[in-house]
């Protein structure tokens, strides 16, 4: 089937199930928000980052763009978003060429500098401000080795201040997920990431509580995009065997790509993810969160 079919198909079929139809895990589900486009150049985001309550919200674009703004809520619940966008800038200060601008994964460090990963040329580079020249972090030899479409979808900052990434897949359904750390200017591999099933990560966060919690993300033919999210917890360069908080069957949510760990005012851990709606009309921006009572 033509891929344009097989997109226009999914789209029709995700406004058809609704979210009721999640099986029963520790993830609770509370809302969803679909942002309508101000701008025809607004969505196809692929990370997000949320504030520690929850309030603003930045994401990034394949299309090299950078979104900040304010999630409103009502009773706690999303209930309107208002950004603003602007052009992410090559280390030279200029606009990214249309090759090196799908920036897929987004971390923010406590004192605000940003780092995004790119995909095709693999990469990741900071910023100091959202409207700032970038940076190199430098690249570690696997970056090489990656597919063209397949590059570091999650990137996540850890309580020690590390970054933490991996690429989209590996080289068959057996192999696990390699972890790259960058730590004081040095990447090693500490660990990896065991696979389950076709499962594709493309995001991450570290929670409040310190542990790492993946966004996974699989095509299941047209019925639409399925949804898991497995939390780790990290000792040095030891990992947990993970637990899966949340799985969706196909069309419950758009494609989510974007994931944030924050804390409500009650205490209980929130995830917020946002939809990649590929830029598509028969798609769409997709806010969605879980709650995980602990």
């Amino acid at each position: 089937m033509p891929n344009r079919i097989r997109v226009a198909l999914i789209g029709l079929l995700l406004a058809a199930l609704p979210a009721s139809s999640i099986t029963a895990q520790s993830a609770e589900y509370i809302s969803s928000y679909t942002w309508p486009a101000p701008t025809p150049r607004t969505g196809g985001f692929s990370a997000l980052e949320v504030s520690e309550d929850g309030q603003k919200f930045t994401a990034i674009s394949d299309l090299g763009l950078i979104a900040t703004g304010q999630l409103h809520r009502k009773d706690g619940l999303i209930s309107g978003v208002t950004a603003m966008q602007s052009i992410l800038k090559n280390t030279e200060n200029g606009k990214l060429s249309a090759f090196n601008s799908d920036a897929e994964g987004l971390a923010i460090r406590k004192d605000g500098r940003i780092y995004v990963s790119f995909e095709r040329y693999h990469r990741i580079w900071t910023y100091n401000r959202p409207d700032g020249q970038a940076a190199w972090i430098p690249r570690h030899p696997g970056f090489g080795e990656m597919d063209l479409n397949g590059g570091m979808e999650a990137l996540a900052i850890g309580p020690d201040d590390a970054l933490y990434t991996m690429a989209e897949g590996s080289s068959n359904l057996t192999t696990p997920f390699t972890v790259y750390r960058y730590r004081n200017g040095t990447w090693t591999t500490p660990f990896s990431i065991p696979r389950i099933g076709t499962f594709l990560p493309v995001g991450a966060d570290f929670g409040p509580d310190g542990k790492l919690y993946l966004l996974e993300r699989k095509l299941r033919s047209v019925f639409g995009f399925e949804t898991r999210v497995r939390r780790f917890t990290i000792s040095g360069d030891v990992i947990s065997e993970g637990i899966t908080l949340l799985k969706t069957p196909a069309g419950t949510h758009d494609n989510l790509e974007g994931l944030s760990v924050w804390r409500d005012a009650e205490g209980d851990i929130r995830l917020t993810m946002v939809s990649d709606n590929n830029l598509n009309a028969l798609q769409r921006t997709e806010f969605v969160e879980y709650r995980i009572k602990e």
